[in-house]
């Protein structure tokens, strides 16, 4: 929209001291026709751009203007930064990018140093090392889907790798446990339902638009679920993996075994993810409680044996 370019071109226009009509061009992508026009558009609003012709040149606002930065403090605009460069990671726009130069717009330049400096000693970094590469694409789709509230149809493969077609009203984007979640409301099952963006294959964003409904559904009510449908293990883990299984739980779960031993009352839930995540700890763990999950894995384990047994 016209509205928000001519107030990112201010932004960045208070955020660097001269910038040229073509790199404008550019970063907005219209043409230098439409640059000319805002920024005279601009100066009929009162805020005053001279534009400097040549070798350097380009267009600043007047030294003059002042605009009041003491709304926030450097811890303010440090923690607003660091917010949105983690979000970038993963879900890039046009519109973040002009968030962001808004906001660096209003750091005071006595300031500035001291603001990068702090917006940079925690780095959130969402994008994964590697995995699904649909997921980048996916995510950029259903941003678009919930601003414009426009229906989403895709293939939903299940734990059991059943596949569906669903359409949904998309209302809420989840990051939980590094998996990325899609909460809308399923016209098949005529309810609200959580979808892991990595079972979805052949996203499409439908023209069709829908009303909102009440939507009071929170990430807690799932954490809820998920927690009464776990319960602890006893492990036994050899010290070479304890980092990796700190991950699921706390130095309060451990207690020394041996020199070389742990046991731990680890976190499990009774399917295959759950039994996943301990296989994913090799040979350097055992289970010995209770029983039936002990069983399980020996089960699992005897069956990719059986795999492996057949010659080719």
């Amino acid at each position: 929209m016209k509205i928000d370019r001519l107030v990112s071109i201010i932004m960045v226009l208070l955020e660097k001291e001269r910038i040229g009509a073509q790199a404008l061009s550019e970063m907005f992508e219209v043409s230098l026709r439409t640059i000319y026009r805002d920024i005279e558009t601009i100066n009929l609003s009162g805020i005053p751009i001279r534009s400097t012709p040549g070798w350097g040149g380009g267009f600043e606002i007047l030294s003059e203007y002042k605009v009041d930065r003491t709304v926030f403090s450097s811890s303010d605009l440090a923690t607003i930064l660091m917010g949105l460069g983690s979000i970038s990671t993963m879900l890039t726009g046009e519109e973040i990018v002009n968030t962001l130069a808004k906001v660096k717009s209003i750091i005071p330049t006595e300031q500035a140093k001291e603001i990068e400096l702090k917006s940079s000693q925690i780095s959130i970094d969402l994008s994964p090392w590697r995995g699904n590469a649909n997921i980048h694409t996916y995510l950029g789709l259903i941003k678009t889907a919930l601003q414009k509230q426009r229906l989403l149809s895709f293939n939903y493969s299940d734990r059991y790798n059943n596949i569906s077609t669903r359409t949904i009203e998309p209302y809420q984007l989840v990051l939980k446990d590094n998996h990325w979640y899609i909460h809308g409301y399923c016209l098949e099952k005529q309810d609200f339902r959580l979808f892991k963006l990595s079972r979805i294959s052949n996203l499409e964003m439908l023209t069709d638009r829908f009303i909102q409904k009440d939507f009071n559904k929170q990430l807690s009510e799932f954490s809820d679920t998920m927690t009464q449908k776990q319960k602890n293990i006893k492990l036994r883990i050899h010290k070479s993996i304890m980092d990796r299984v700190l991950e699921y739980c706390s130095y309060d779960h451990f207690s020394q075994d041996s020199n070389e031993h742990y046991i731990v009352e680890f976190p499990f839930i009774d399917d295959e993810f759950g039994y996943n995540i301990v296989f994913g700890f090799g040979d350097k763990c055992e289970c010995l409680a209770p029983e039936n999950i002990r069983a399980g894995i020996k089960q699992r384990v005897q069956n990719m044996s059986d795999i492996y047994a057949n010659e080719f």
